[in-house]
């Protein structure tokens, strides 16, 4: 399908400076331009390829003063990374919206209830009782458990995994891999020295617009509700453990876990290798920087750093104390020997 620059344009709230009725087919890198592509320029590291890129349109800022002519026509906007990334997510929908129907080689129950403009790849299976809303797309090999619910324009793809009785919300993406309501941790010493299994009754509720990435578990509660908010983002490679809350529009990176019936705030950031105990809670806007342990409560509009992780400010404090550690102990012994 083609659109032509003025139409992009408008859809972005921008304006045109070249030719208004260049033809757009398809997106691309500023670096990889090609013609009949789109592109956008939004780090400054970039602005050299704009002078030869190959690309027929590139969503610049309104701010962009170009040094030298330029081969393309530009798209201005406020911001041109919000703007090309609203054009990939028109694109996704447009790829996907001709997905529809059941495979002949798919799996679904005479109970399971399914909405309209649904589509459900090869060797997926749609258990007893579940039910699956309007718009929603399965990818194959997908596994929807025993009165799951899948709400509206949710996109599970290829191997995720949604155990009985767990709840996603409307607008959701699951990730290859990603597993919904495995049982919690939770084991009890026996005197012999083997372990008990207590045995995990609760659920997961994924609310809407929560986006889950590959290979990253979720694990259903003890008793009650794993509970991810609205909005939150959670990247490849995360664990999610039993009773745990993940506040309203928080983005956990990739390799990060959090302990069972610990609680997160909204609108935090848990950098990468982020590790929180369990039975802690975290408040709202905290960012815990990469590779830092948390091991106590954290108070809102903290940024902390470190295992154990604290106050950001005084850990780089303590950081740069540590790389002179071995000068400083040089000098301590120095003055030892004086004072002897």
């Amino acid at each position: 399908m083609k659109f032509k620059t003025q139409d992009i344009a408008g859809m972005l709230g921008g304006t045109v400076e070249g030719d208004a009725n260049a033809e757009i087919w398809t997106l691309c890198k500023i670096e990889e331009g090609t013609p009949g592509g789109i592109s956008f320029l939004a780090n400054p590291k970039y602005t050299h390829y704009i002078y030869d890129t190959q690309a027929t349109a590139v969503v610049v800022s309104n701010e962009f003063t170009p040094e030298h002519p330029i081969p393309t026509t530009l798209i201005r906007v406020k911001d041109p990374y919000l703007a090309f990334a609203s054009l990939l997510e028109a694109y996704g929908k447009m790829q996907q919206q001709s997905l529809q129907g059941v495979s002949s080689l798919a799996f679904v129950s005479p109970t399971a209830t399914m909405g309209d403009g649904c589509y459900v790849g090869e060797f997926a299976v749609i258990a007893d009782g579940a039910k699956i809303g309007k718009n929603v797309k399965i990818f194959p090999q997908t596994y929807v458990g025993n009165g799951a619910t899948v709400g509206d324009d949710t996109i599970l793809y290829a191997g995720v995994k949604i155990y009985g009785g767990m709840s996603i919300g409307n607008r959701c993406i699951l990730h290859s891999g990603c597993v919904v309501g495995a049982d919690g941790f939770g084991f009890a010493p026996k005197p012999d020295g083997t372990w008990d299994k207590i045995p995990q009754i609760g659920n997961v509720v994924v609310e809407d617009d929560v986006e889950i990435g590959a290979n990253t578990c979720i694990d259903r509660s003890t008793m009650g509700s794993t509970v991810v908010h609205k909005n939150a983002k959670i990247d490849n490679l995360c664990q999610v453990a039993h009773n745990v809350v993940i506040g309203n529009n928080t983005a956990m990176a990739s390799q990060s876990g959090v302990a069972g019936s610990s609680k997160i705030g909204s609108n935090c950031i848990l950098a990468g290798q982020v590790g929180i105990v369990g039975h802690i809670e975290v408040g709202d806007r905290v960012t815990i920087a990469a590779q830092s342990g948390v091991t106590n409560d954290v108070p809102s509009d903290s940024v902390v750093l470190g295992s154990p992780a604290t106050d950001a400010r005084k850990q780089k404090r303590n950081m740069v104390i540590m790389r002179n550690l071995d000068k400083i102990e040089a000098r301590i012994r120095e003055l030892e020997k004086k004072l002897k």
